[in-house]
């Protein structure tokens, strides 16, 4: 018989370890309720973008990539997690739960990926010029193919460009619409603040990087002096990375919810060997730009995540919010 007191440092540690997971804008949308060995992952609507992603298909990305971390803490700590996904309309926060099965060895693997769960970073520029070998992006694949998705390394310099071409053809097109604008304001923290969700002022460089080609990343500063500030003598990066796309088979909720645990394996595989990621969902953003990315560049299969992979010594901050704001327990948990 299992002791109580092993069971629920088990589930308070894998709760610890689903907040590190990534979330666009970092608004961590997610609450968790636990009952004796089983953990229920919610969504918080509240933190849901309405302008940005009104189906809610990022939200559901950035849950999934919760799950996984859930998933993997469970793993590590010697039990095997039953994991269901349950995307319902009758219960529409309510999406998974992980339950502690019997007891398992965890693997080499899992010990590593789990290591890596507070140590990845979101970078949010250009990369050093250190080459990503082909085989890496090969294992990346693995990973991903292993929670249902498919990752592909984009190696054709024309499809580099299109992805490139469309990000900012989106960018531009955010930064007319005052909406937009407004949302990304709402979770760009100020130098100094407390608050322990949104981009921090030091996740990103003072000086946009301008990759070739040219990937835009969101303008949290609005023209502010925030962001981090680089030597004079430090040569500036201009490498894009390696440009790789998500995409799953089909696009509906549970569709994103394996996507988000997929891209959650590949990040932490990536960090373990000291591969970073920088994200471009903009053009996902917009209909008919990810219609246009699925039909002419992905095959027919739906685009989840545009991504650059590459190295950087630069150390971006984070914020994440302590469990007790995301931690809900009796009436709370009913939907």
């Amino acid at each position: 018989m299992r002791a109580v007191e092993e069971i629920n440092g088990v589930v308070q540690t894998a709760v610890e370890a689903a907040v590190w997971a990534p979330s666009v804008h970092n608004t961590q949308p997610w609450s968790f309720a636990v009952s004796g060995d089983t953990i229920s992952v919610r969504a918080d609507p509240e933190r849901r973008l309405p302008h940005q992603d009104p189906a809610g298909r990022e939200m559901l990305i950035s849950i999934g990539a919760a799950v996984y971390n859930v998933r993997l803490a469970v793993a590590a700590l010697g039990y095997e997690p039953i994991v269901h996904l349950v995307p319902d309309a009758d219960h529409p926060t309510l999406l998974a739960t992980v339950r502690l099965g019997g007891r398992v060895d965890p693997d080499d693997l899992t010990r590593m990926l789990h290591a890596e769960i507070p140590r990845r970073r979101t970078h949010r520029g250009a990369f050093s010029d250190v080459v990503i070998p082909r085989n890496f992006t090969d294992a990346l694949a693995v990973q991903a193919a292993q929670e249902g998705a498919r990752f592909a390394a984009v190696r054709s310099e024309p499809m580099v460009e299109a992805l490139a071409g469309v990000t900012r053809a989106a960018q531009e097109v955010q930064s007319l619409n005052r909406d937009y604008r407004l949302e990304v304001m709402r979770w760009a923290r100020p130098p100094g603040s407390t608050r322990g969700d949104g981009v921090p002022a030091d996740a990103y460089p003072r000086r946009p990087d301008r990759t070739e080609p040219h990937f835009p990343q969101r303008d949290y500063s609005r023209d502010r002096l925030w962001g981090y500030h680089r030597p004079a003598t430090r040569t500036l990066p201009t490498s894009p990375g390696v440009v790789a796309v998500l995409t799953t088979a089909e696009d509906g909720q549970e569709d994103w919810l394996r996507a988000g645990q997929a891209l959650q394996r590949v990040l932490l595989f990536a960090s373990a060997y000291g591969v970073r990621a920088a994200f471009h969902t903009q053009a996902l953003e917009i209909y008919h730009l990810r219609e246009f990315v699925r039909e002419e560049l992905t095959q027919g299969e739906h685009p989840q995540m545009i991504m650059r992979l590459g190295v950087t010594e630069e150390d971006a901050g984070t914020l994440r919010r302590p469990l007790a704001e995301v931690v809900v327990t009796g009436q709370d948990e009913q939907d």
